[in-house]
């Protein structure tokens, strides 16, 4: 055979060896994390727009490689199915894929790869994950639905989109409803598509105590898993020091548990340091790097207060409840549950505050809704990380009803029979209008220590201190009127006269009236009141037909009595203003 035969032979046979090595190496090609992005999610697709009424999920290669997607999983925590197809992704372009009976709708709009036992996205929250044949996470989306930013399009048939696919984990900063007018964009790039790079340093949202020995960090976005991962990069003080280990929680890598080398101390509040910790962008962790810590207990009476109610929510808005923790100690909220009580007095809809372990700290606010976006948009929300949204909130009645807390033992720990009445007494319209406690230590079924919400808070203060919060009297005599110039017009400044009393025991009945400058009867305030040892009454300004006063002078007569025959009165001057 010719030398130039033999030469030609072996050059054909390398080529064909070559395309053979190149056809193998894309079909067998492991991705690194985030070569492929879940870019576009339709967890509720009814009623439809103009899309197929099914969910999908859109894959985008944001890689210069090409992928088989055979073999590839997808999980959404307690359902991992198998894509059997093989289906090459090539770089910057999409796949659809949804469950099989569902492919061939969606297969007008792009390539589409059917998958049976498709994972079922949850309309609230899910998390959906993509893993390699060889188990290794390509990419995680942990979604809900305020993602959406839409109250309209979150009600079902708008699909969430990534806006920027080269910030795949920024979470809620870098994903909104679709502005497609089908619906969404499967199979193309997305309506919302814009540059949105991730520029922000990861923050460290709270901690919470697994038990004596573990506790969870939990941060904002993902982060990267060989910085997340070093034990030295946490420290407690109180003589804790560094855990012995740091692992982070997969699939969303925004939670690292710590293991510690000594039982933490049940009354002993601690405080974690986090440095040296990224972002999956390269991000470094700065500002915000502290988070309280401690081991819990289970609510006793008294410990988690009801703070403040809004049961009369606008047209278009929902009800809100905010507890406090008025105790000294850290409190296990998913051993706490909120319920409210039926025509009988019996507890129902009990609800859990929190699905997952959450360290409620003394002096600690946090509100519970079923809208986290719309109390954002409607009241002044100083912290989003201090509302929880549940899925549902017992039935609060916009004229009366029942908030009730309990353990996990069924105890009660607060609980409030609110009336609208209970508003301040100007307000005609009460729509939109929290009710406020005014302090934390006076019983929480004592009408006059709730208040409507002050007009220059914006009616209400979710997660932050009430605008008509009073904190105890140090009463030098029996009893004791605050302030003694007040003005109610509801602007959250004085807007009522507190009259403090403490006695040295319980048993005394109180008459209170209040006289104008010409020594007429205007209100009576208490009749026959039956008196624990301390306690508080408050007047408003106005007369006993609930109508407003004029300004001037008002002496506050106090009269005290019990069955032993002992009496004492008190007269005291109080001057009604205006602002």
């Amino acid at each position: 055979m010719p030398i130039s035969t033999v030469l030609l032979c072996l050059r054909l046979s390398l080529m064909s060896c070559c395309c053979l090595f190149t056809t193998t190496s894309s079909i067998a090609q492991l991705p690194n994390r985030f070569d492929v992005v879940i870019d576009e999610i339709l967890p509720d697709p009814a009623p439809p727009v103009q899309l197929p009424n099914a969910e999908f999920i859109e894959l985008k290669n944001v890689s210069a490689t090409a992928f088989n997607i055979r073999n590839w999983k997808l999980s959404d925590g307690s359902t991992t199915v198998t894509i059997t197809t093989s289906f090459e992704l090539k770089p910057d372009s999409f796949v659809i894929v949804c469950a099989a009976s569902a492919a061939a709708a969606f297969s007008s709009f792009g390539p589409t790869v059917g998958v049976s036992n498709f994972p079922s996205l949850n309309n609230d929250a899910d998390i959906i994950s993509l893993y390699a044949p060889n188990g290794s996470l390509v990419h995680a989306v942990g979604y809900n639905s305020s993602w959406y930013q839409n109250a309209v399009k979150s009600d079902g048939g708008f699909s969430l989109e990534m806006i920027d696919t080269k910030n795949p984990c920024a979470g809620m900063n870098n994903w909104k409803a679709s502005t497609s007018l089908q619906g969404g964009s499967p199979g193309q790039v997305n309506a919302v598509n814009d540059n949105n790079a991730d520029e922000q340093p990861p923050a460290l949202i709270r901690s919470f105590t697994s038990d004596s020995l573990t506790i969870s960090a939990l941060f904002d976005e993902p982060l990267d898993s060989a910085t997340a991962a070093s034990p030295y990069n946490y420290s407690f003080n109180n003589g804790v020091a560094h855990p012995v280990s740091a692992g982070v929680i997969m699939p969303l890598c925004t939670e690292v548990a710590l293991k510690l080398a000594t039982p933490l101390n049940s009354n002993t509040q601690y405080e974690l340091t986090v440095q040296q910790v990224k972002d999956c962008a390269g991000n470094l962790i700065h500002q915000f790097n502290t988070a309280k810590a401690g081991l819990p207990v289970m609510a006793g009476n008294q410990d988690i207060i009801i703070n403040e109610v809004l049961f009369n929510p606008d047209p278009d808005g929902v009800d809100y409840v905010e507890i406090y923790n008025r105790s000294n100690r850290v409190i296990d909220l998913k051993q706490l549950y909120v319920a409210t009580r039926n025509g009988t007095g019996q507890v129902t809809g009990a609800m859990p505050v929190s699905p997952v372990p959450w360290s409620f700290f003394p002096g600690d606010y946090l509100v519970l809704t079923e809208n986290k976006f719309w109390l954002q948009q409607r009241y002044l929300v100083k912290d989003p990380a201090l509302i929880m949204e549940l899925s549902a909130l017992p039935s609060l009645p916009d004229d009366k009803g029942t908030v009730v807390l309990m353990n996990l033992q069924g105890a009660v720990v607060d609980e409030l029979h609110y009336d609208h009445s209970w508003h301040f007494g100007l307000i005609s319209d009460k729509e939109g209008i929290a009710l406020e406690r005014i302090n934390y230590n006076q019983p929480t079924q004592e009408r006059s220590n709730w208040s409507s919400a002050a007009s220059t808070a914006g009616f209400g203060t979710p997660g932050y201190p009430n605008s008509q919060l009073m904190t105890d009297a140090q009463v030098s005599g029996q009893v004791t009127i605050t302030p003694v110039v007040f003005s109610p017009d509801n602007d959250g400044f004085n807007d009522f006269a507190a009259i403090d009393y403490r006695l040295e025991q319980p048993g005394y009945v109180a008459n209170i009236r209040i006289f104008d400058a010409n020594g007429r009867t205007v209100r009576h305030l208490a009749q026959n009141a039956t008196l624990p040892a301390q306690g508080r009454f408050r007047w408003d300004g106005l007369d006993d037909k609930l109508n407003k006063l004029p300004v001037g002078i008002y002496v506050v007569l106090t009269e005290l009595f019990n069955g032993q025959g002992k009496t004492r009165k008190f007269k005291q001057v109080v001057t009604l203003a205006s602002r």
